[in-house]
């Protein structure tokens, strides 16, 4: 099986390195697409089985926390992306579109997802709703504590008109960052109910899973708008917001297994 992980995050990387078709810089396309793929194994392994199911849990997750929502965040803060915005989004929404389908396609063709051996517990819709509300609020208390620690000593520098951006969207802001989370949350609950895994073990792989397609296999790429330096700093951000979000989402939408039930002897 190791084998066929292996080949499953290598040909998956190889999906990702489409663009280095006519931007160049194949090796770093690659190693980006292995990453990404690689976070997507659990969902490969232990996931909904057959390639129509396994595409829809990865596209929401690629189309909603990788394209989507990185795409917001760079549009406030990165004054020069937003000349091509729409055309960017475009082409993030058409590329992750392939990249999940291919996946879909390679856990299929190399026969890695297994029958699942345990039923995942579920939350009345009620519950769910309000589950889903309040990661939608414990991201922007992740995002105020985590971002504002990175700005103060990592990246005033590089954005000297951050503050002024925020205090001019107001509320707004917050409201925008409410709703990333809300998303980012959306897009993982098919990987949390399908993933029959124990609830620290799902917890673990969807944090990593959130952090690694929020942005930091994206961030191991070269790009326009950020040096060397300063990609690197936003990974370990992305890390201490994403990643607790999504470990907060399972701990919430997963509910605690019953405890087996125990019988006393019987008397003689």
């Amino acid at each position: 099986m190791i084998p066929r992980v292996v080949l499953y995050c290598l040909l998956g990387g190889l999906l990702m390195a489409i663009p280095a078709l006519g931007a160049g810089r194949f090796g770093a396309f690659w190693l980006s697409g292995m990453v990404l793929a690689g976070a997507f194994v659990p969902v490969a392994r232990f996931g909904p089985r057959g390639a129509r199911a396994q595409f829809g849990v990865i596209a929401p997750v690629l189309l909603l926390v990788t394209a989507l929502c990185t795409w917001s965040e760079a549009l406030i803060f990165l004054p020069g992306y937003r000349q091509h915005a729409a055309r960017d989004l475009t082409g993030s929404v058409v590329m992750y579109l392939i990249v999940s389908a291919g996946l879909a396609a390679l856990a299929w063709t190399l026969q890695l997802t297994r029958p699942p051996t345990a039923k995942v517990e579920r939350h009345s819709g009620a519950t769910v709703l309000l589950m889903v509300l309040t990661c939608g609020a414990a991201y922007v208390i992740y995002y105020l504590v985590f971002g504002a620690i990175t700005y103060r000593f990592f990246t005033r520098g590089y954005y000297p008109e951050a503050t002024q951006i925020v205090a001019r969207l107001g509320l707004w802001f917050w409201a925008i960052q409410a709703g990333r989370g809300l998303l980012m949350t959306l897009a993982v609950i098919p990987v949390i109910y399908t993933l029959p895994m124990k609830r620290w073990q799902a917890a673990l792989a969807v944090g990593m899973l959130m952090w690694i397609a929020g942005g930091a296999a994206a961030l191991l790429l070269p790009n326009d708008w950020m040096e060397t330096r300063q990609r690197f700093i936003h990974i370990a951000e992305i890390f201490t917001q994403n990643a607790s979000l999504g470990i907060t989402a399972v701990l919430l939408l997963r509910p605690k297994p019953a405890p087996l039930a125990t019988s006393l002897p019987a008397r003689v």
